[in-house]
């Protein structure tokens, strides 16, 4: 008896039938600590097109930098009604949109400082594996500093990391391209 291999296959339409219910748009509940915002935005192809099904995970520290995660034993204190852990789906014109807080600095490598960020998983059809990103902040001293936003040898890329506040607003503009010119970095992790 030999065996055949059987061909490899992309992720299929999933992603809104079987996780439409387990969406989490609003992190921040209305007794979390801190400045609450709206990040809110676009998933786009190369070619500027919209990807209507799309899946966005987000996690972050709470407003004064600690995880809601056993292994942070950072002195900082913890939010009861915060997990920092969101999920949204792109609609069909690839928008999306959460409510959150606007996360603390945490602790980077050595004894730096990390800007304050929201990590991002991209889940979507066609793709074997997900993709990491950050979102940083248009208005934070701290992202000249970071070491993270710092790896990225082309400074010219780092604005796809860096959502801009909308004036006057708690409201942030991000849009996640997935290839061509404007791409998003990605990060290998």
């Amino acid at each position: 008896m030999t065996r055949t291999p059987t061909a490899s296959q992309t992720v299929g339409p999933y992603l809104h039938l079987g996780l439409t219910r387990m969406t989490f748009p609003d992190i921040a509940a209305d007794a979390t600590q801190g400045e609450t915002i709206v990040i809110a935005g676009r998933v786009l192809d190369g070619e500027g097109q919209p990807i209507p099904d799309a899946l966005l995970e987000f996690w972050q520290a709470n407003a004064a930098g600690r995880y809601a995660h056993p292994e942070d034993t950072q002195d900082k204190p913890l939010d009861g009604g915060f997990l920092g852990f969101g999920r949204v789906p792109t609609d069909r014109d690839g928008q999306f949109s959460f409510t959150t807080v606007k996360p603390g600095s945490v602790p980077g490598p050595g004894n730096s400082l990390q800007a304050p960020h929201i990590v991002v998983c991209v889940f979507m059809r066609g793709m074997l594996r997900h993709l990491y990103t950050r979102i940083y902040f248009s208005d934070e001293a701290g992202n000249a500093a970071d070491p993270v936003l710092g790896l990225i040898g082309d400074e010219s890329r780092r604005p796809t990391l860096i959502a801009q506040r909308e004036p006057g607003s708690n409201r942030y503009r991000w849009n996640l391209v997935m290839q061509g010119a404007e791409e998003t970095v990605f990060f290998d992790c």
